[in-house]
């Protein structure tokens, strides 16, 4: 049941309203929920689609192209049903060449929502496993939470198809992403400000199918200029670091309001288990994983994550580490401890039906727990680029962008500059190396060890650093088939790297680091080999 309350309409302006249910119109189911303000779907019985949306007497839906899974079905078995006089459930049967799923639509009693769920059986062929609801622009163009950054409306090409230069800004639907375990609600708005068109998830259930784990980010929205795109992605190869799951996607939601942005807590989906639909687990046939997590250091958020190969979930740890995972499907899970991002610790955990496991976990990396006297830190190990140089602007700009400081090639001065004076990531045709000095007041007589921490690397780039006669270059990492920095992302698999330096290569006085990016590709500057920092640190 939504608590949160839907306006209702001056009685003056009132839409005629309909009867909760669903009737056939030519080739076309229209759903109608018997909402106070009306809001009705329509559904196309051949391949599934919708065509049309309306709320409060206003068509939403965009007229020249339809809402689907991927690019369309193409054709479907298309099948309505009611149920207790509450729920319309429309399901999709599809298989083909390019698919082999089930799609699910629910339209509650009274309410102005939406609910879906996707049951895969395999990958899509052709296209990406999403869902994109297609908006009329013009009665909803502003992009919520992060306005204009994804407006690629009237914009020319900067770098493939989905880089733009919108008046002097560089824009992207990649612009739109959050992090999968923060992302919950994202909106189109009316240009008054009084009608809302949202997807709502629950930000570990709606993605305990997907890939890439917690921070892991995708496409949300797009005004392209024909019409406002609200996606819903569960699967794609954008910076892609695990492999596919398939099963039952959701539930999700596409909501209408007139009351604001809706808050996914107050959207309850957990009614799907009243649905009669296969493969959807109601939490009484769940568990959960409890404990505390300790040994992240002051200043950082905790995050525990379990996986395993056919399901993902995480949970934030509270101020003294305490946590909770949300209900899990029973089996076996590789439980993750993360600083911000970064890996600190592992374990396996067994989750049963009806229990909640004891499971708490201490960081044992030895990037953190490590003994060692540091010699000098540039930046924060948290698995991220926070703080440096263009990290702030680099989620919502390309690195071309006029708003980004100069890239260099710089140096940092170890006691004078501060992070933000070192780029958060080196390109190849661009600003390569990066040069660290800093002054010893003695020789190192033993072996020194410089670190490399990094997030995400593109076109095989990695470090290669050189102090004095001292050079060492490393092995390409694993490769990631995706544009990464340029498209607003930043993790991958977060390669550190340990350059160790022999003994008495560390002078008293003034001492020069220099680490360049190498790779066997090449490129034309941002889409040159590169990788992206999460920390520097020297050390012995």
């Amino acid at each position: 049941m939504v608590s949160f309350k839907y306006l209702s309409a001056l009685a003056s302006a009132a839409p005629a309203l309909a009867a909760f249910g669903v009737t056939t119109s030519g080739n076309n189911l229209v759903v109608d929920s018997g909402n106070s303000n009306g809001f009705s779907v329509t559904v196309s019985k051949s391949d599934c689609s919708i065509n049309s949306i309306k709320f409060r007497g206003a068509e939403y839906q965009y007229k020249s192209q339809t809402s689907h899974i991927a690019s369309g079905l193409g054709s479907s078995n298309v099948q309505s049903t009611v149920l207790d006089n509450k729920y319309i459930k429309i399901t999709c049967t599809t298989k083909s060449g390019d698919f082999d799923l089930t799609h699910y639509y629910v339209v509650q009693n009274g309410q102005s929502m939406v609910y879906m769920a996707t049951d895969t059986k395999s990958q899509p062929a052709i296209g990406e496993l999403r869902y994109i609801t297609r908006l009329d622009r013009s009665q909803l163009p502003n992009e919520i939470p992060f306005g204009e950054a994804s407006n690629t409306s009237g914009g020319s090409a900067v770098e493939g198809s989905d880089v733009f230069n919108v008046n002097g800004q560089t824009r992207s639907k990649f612009y739109s992403s959050q992090r999968f375990i923060d992302n919950d609600v994202w909106c189109f708005q009316s240009s008054a400000k009084d009608v809302h068109a949202c997807m709502v998830t629950h930000a570990s259930r709606s993605y305990e199918k997907s890939s890439g784990g917690p921070f892991f980010r995708d496409i949300n929205s797009n005004n392209n200029g024909d019409f406002s795109a609200l996606t819903f992605y569960m699967n794609s190869g954008h910076a892609k670091t695990e492999e596919f799951r398939q099963g039952f996607h959701g539930p999700y939601a596409l909501s209408f309001s007139r009351s604001g942005v809706p808050k996914a807590q107050d959207i309850d989906m957990s009614f799907f288990k009243d649905l009669s639909i296969p493969n959807y687990t109601a939490d009484s046939s769940r568990g959960r994983v409890s404990g505390t997590a300790t040994g992240v250091q002051s200043g950082f958020q905790g995050v525990v994550h379990w996986f395993n190969k056919d399901f993902q979930y995480w949970a934030y740890t509270s101020s003294n580490g305490a946590f909770t995972s949300p209900f899990m499907v029973p089996g076996t899970y590789t439980q993750v401890l993360y600083q911000g991002e970064l890996k600190v610790a592992s374990k396996s955990v067994s989750v049963s039906a009806g229990s909640t496991a004891s499971s708490s976990v201490a960081a044992d990396s030895d990037i953190t727990t490590g003994k060692h006297t540091s010699v000098f830190r540039i930046g924060d190990w948290d698995g991220q680029p926070k703080g440096f140089l263009n990290a702030a602007n680099q989620l919502r700009m390309h690195p071309s962008d006029k708003r980004m400081a100069s890239w260099g090639p710089l140096t940092y001065t170890v006691g004078s500059s501060s992070a933000g004076d070192f780029p958060m990531a080196i390109f190849k045709a661009v600003n390569n190396p990066v040069t660290i000095k800093f002054n010893l007041p003695s020789a190192i007589s033993t072996q020194a060890t410089l670190r490399i921490g990094t997030t995400l690397a593109f076109a095989s780039g990695r470090p290669q650093v050189t102090v004095g006669s001292f050079k060492k270059a490393f092995d390409a990492p694993v490769k990631i088939d995706s544009r990464g920095v340029t498209r607003g992302a930043y993790r991958g698999f977060g390669e550190v790297y340990d350059a160790l330096i022999p003994a008495g290569t560390l002078k008293a006085g003034t001492n020069t680091i220099t680490i360049e990016v190498i790779s066997g590709s090449s490129g034309a500057d941002f889409l040159s080999p590169n990788f992206i920092f999460d920390a520097v640190e020297l050390f012995h």
